[in-house]
């Protein structure tokens, strides 16, 4: 087993917790707590991302390494390790949760290779100060869940989060997965997540709401210094660590605006929705983070969330992502306003996540239609198709995909026919989409671009592959039998999502009428 390079700057250089027993309270004046994870029965390696490995600085070889192993297993430390959780609170569902922080969640520490700084963190290790009422463990099937999203995610080009391994622990954990007084034990597993940074628009609120200034300003220098070294490297602003000037604060939140924007753009150019978008699982880097109850919009609805806990008030459903964003973002403002003069330039922030996301949906569906550029018609012709396709019950990743493929001389809906999900639904809007499709056609040809130029367009931004739910939880029931031959096909096939793969066709097809209402494949809870 190589010797790896651990940094642990966060460890280093922000204050920790004073009480190094692991028990639950609040914790004040810290960002961090020392804690260890809790030694498993019979850590197994189920799976691993050969490419995460490799931007480790691992070869396959050290993935397979008992040593390594058993530290995914959270089993025994390398050399340079140093665990911790830190703290941090956050809005959810829209209210003041108060102290969250790492409940399941044990950093490793800071990994540093090739002069690029990444967190490693076990999600499932045991418990920890900010555990509250939960025993710090995670279920094979969220944790499988979460282990193939990160790389799915990486691999769609939506910024995200990424994951090294997935490890069996040979325990059983008690889980209640409907929240129905119905408990069931389930195979328990650890997943390494990878990222520059975990830090969440939480830890400046709780901060913030604890009047702790002093720590506020002394986390915002450290987290523009640590992770938005670049960025700052191009500004016109000096970084006092423990008193950051206004102008570089707003600045600051100015980014992290557009980061996000630009991330839930790329959600709903692919049809993702995350499912819990609380202000605790949002990423202050821009990264889609914490993969729980989400999914991928199969018949095309706005309206839709895959989250049992969201299935009454829809707070979080695919249509009011962005929305959602917006109100976070303004979260996080209430946070860095107690220590700004006032809230002019955070406003002007705000505004500029407005901005961005609308440029960045805009690109996004020129590209998906085949558009060579935008007019201001477009908009009535694209809302117009995504009203049919919502009351026609259309699969929103095949319409795309075959959308490409039209005769645009004489287009027919009957060549999109393979995205509708009922009869019903094709017959009863089929005279509505051919006109469409008609109006449609007329508008592509207006351009002077090639057939081959506009599909490849299309190809590059319409995923012909998308990790569905079904497809999911196919993957779970075989490796409840110990059997990971479906991730490995699954994490195969997700490296190329935009290109057509041989063999692989029956991962094109819509969601079955099997999956429509069953559990893990349309909906699902928190409960991991």
């Amino acid at each position: 087993m190589r010797t790896l390079n651990f940094d642990n700057r966060f460890y280093r250089e922000l204050p920790g917790d004073a009480i190094t027993d692991n028990y639950t309270r609040q914790v004040k004046d810290a960002l961090w707590s020392s804690v260890m994870p809790t030694p498993v029965k019979a850590p197994s390696l189920m799976a691993y991302s050969s490419d995460v490995a490799e931007m480790l600085g691992l070869s396959d070889a050290d993935m397979h390494d008992p040593d390594m192993v058993n530290a995914l297993g959270g089993n025994q430390l390398l050399p340079g390790m140093q665990p911790y959780a830190t703290c941090y609170g956050g809005h959810q569902f829209g209210n003041w949760a108060g102290q969250l922080g790492d409940g399941r969640a044990i950093y490793l520490g800071e990994l540093v290779h090739n002069n690029q700084r990444f967190e490693l963190q076990l999600k499932g290790a045991g418990e920890t100060p900010y555990s509250r009422r939960a025993d710090g463990r995670a279920v094979l099937r969220s944790s499988l869940r979460e282990f193939l999203c990160s790389e799915a995610m990486y691999y769609l080009g939506v910024p995200t989060t990424r994951a090294l391994s997935l490890v069996c622990t040979g325990d059983q954990v008690v889980r209640d997965m409907f929240y129905d007084g119905n408990p069931q034990m389930e195979q328990g597993a650890i997943v390494c997540r990878v990222a520059p940074s975990f830090t969440r628009f939480g830890h400046f609120e709780l901060l913030a709401s604890r009047g702790n200034l002093a720590l506020l300003k002394q986390m915002i220098g450290f987290t523009i210094d640590r992770d938005f070294s670049d960025w700052l490297q191009q500004q016109n602003h000096t970084l006092s660590k423990d008193e950051p000037s206004t102008a570089l604060i707003e600045a600051w939140f100015t980014e992290i605006c557009e980061r996000t924007a630009r991330m839930i753009a790329h959600w709903m150019r692919v049809g993702f929705v995350h499912g819990v978008m609380n202000t605790d699982n949002m990423s202050i880097i821009g990264l889609t983070i914490d993969y729980g109850p989400y999914g991928w919009v199969d018949n095309f609805d706005p309206g839709w969330t895959p989250n049992t806990t969201d299935a009454q008030g829809r707070r979080y459903c695919f249509g009011r992502q962005h929305d959602i964003g917006r109100w976070n973002l303004e979260r996080l403002a209430d946070a860095l306003s107690t220590i700004l003069p006032d809230a002019v330039g955070l406003n002007h922030a705000l505004d500029q996540y407005e901005t961005v996301y609308t440029q960045s949906l805009i690109d996004a569906l020129v590209g998906k239609f085949g558009l060579d550029t935008w007019q201001d018609d477009d908009g009535e012709l694209i809302n117009r198709c995504f009203e049919l396709m919502t009351r026609a019950e259309v699969d929103m990743t095949l319409f795309f995909t075959h959308l490409s493929h039209i005769n645009l001389a004489s287009p027919n809906i009957a060549d999109l026919k393979i995205a509708f999900y009922t009869e019903q639904g094709y017959t009863n809007f089929e005279s509505d989409f051919n006109a469409w499709l008609a109006q449609y056609a007329k508008r592509i040809l207006q351009s002077t671009e090639s057939i081959a130029a506009r599909q490849a367009r299309m190809a590059s931004h319409n995923p012909r592959y998308v990790l569905r739910n079904y497809l999911a939880q196919e993957a779970i029931d075989l490796a409840e039998q110990g059997d990971s031959s479906m991730i490995e096909t699954l994490l195969k096939l997700l490296k190329n999502p935009y290109t057509q793969q041989a063999g692989m066709e029956k991962f094109e097809d819509k969601r079955p009428d099997w999956a429509r209402h069953k559990a893990g494949c349309s909906m699902l809870s928190c409960s991991s």
